[in-house]
């Protein structure tokens, strides 16, 4: 089965968590079909430490039974854990579904239905994107956020996809370069890394953004509306030439903020969280 692959949409390029395993999936938009790796479905199943033997043994076990299985195998450049792009083999659901009746695993069960439950919320917000929307805007809901916030949550995410998307089409490979451009526009905003952003938070795994005031976002959004314009502008290509846009977005939204906090005296930079109330306290941010 020959499938054309579209990494470079990164939106459609997501992992999904079954348990404690990570699987990383693609959604082709035109067939409304998700294929997910193989490989990742087989560490699922078996805990495999060699999940690549296992599925090439099985795979031609397969191809011996004359399986229509083996037939239905794709290969999509997918994401390995050292950040490089692979030809790896994929199924779609129907297939492995297929594929876990010829592996023997208790965890059969809970992965079928968990194929199922990912497949089916997919296709709902396919059809009905605002289902998404409302499911994120219930979880900041339920975290106490306010509905200002959420609008600006909201906003400052599609400003976000919309430069990524930009990235994705433009050859910025996505995970350590979107990082490395990322971190760019932060620090020029900001005068901090991400990482020092965060330690200012007092935040370890936490998503930053889910922890920034309300003018921390819009001055984020800023950096990356600006970044996204420029980049569309010049039309700049691969991680060096975007690091100039990066760059020259973050300082637009750095002056404003210098801006702001002449007026205010009071900085952007914030040491408050959203954290349970025993480690909200950051670090108090001084006057950048």
């Amino acid at each position: 089965m020959k499938i054309k692959n579209e990494q470079k949409h990164n939106s459609k390029n997501q992992l999904a968590i079954f348990e404690n395993f990570k699987i990383r999936r693609h959604f082709d938009e035109k067939k409304e079909i998700w294929y997910f790796s193989v490989v990742d479905i087989i560490v699922a199943l078996t805990q495999s430490n060699r999940p690549r033997k296992y599925w090439n043994d099985l795979k031609n076990k397969l191809k011996l039974e004359g399986s229509e299985l083996s037939d239905k195998i794709g290969q999509l450049k997918m994401v390995a854990g050292d950040g490089k792009n692979y030809l790896t083999d994929v199924l779609d659901i129907e297939n492995i579904l297929r594929l876990i009746q010829s592996i023997p695993s208790p965890k059969a069960e809970p992965l079928k239905l968990w194929l199922a439950k990912v497949g089916y919320e997919r296709m709902q917000e396919m059809t009905d994107p605002e289902r998404s929307v409302n499911r994120a805007r219930e979880n900041w809901q339920k975290h106490g956020r306010s509905a200002k916030w959420i609008q600006q949550r909201m906003m400052g995410q599609e400003t976000r996809n919309k430069l990524t998307d930009y990235w994705s089409t433009h050859d910025v490979k996505k995970e350590n370069e979107y990082a490395i451009l990322t971190n760019i526009i932060h620090k020029e905003w900001t005068d901090v890394t991400v990482q020092e952003h965060k330690r200012i938070k007092n935040l370890k795994t936490q998503n930053l953004r889910d922890h920034m005031s309300e003018a921390e976002l819009i001055f984020t959004a800023l950096a990356e509306l600006s970044t996204r314009e420029i980049a569309e502008t010049i039309q700049s290509k691969g991680l060096e030439e975007n690091k100039m846009p990066a760059k020259r977005g973050g300082q637009i939204a750095r002056g404003a903020r210098k801006e702001l906090e002449a007026k205010t005296g009071k900085s952007v930079i914030t040491g408050e969280n959203f954290l349970p109330s025993k480690t909200r306290l950051g670090i108090k941010a001084k006057k950048i």
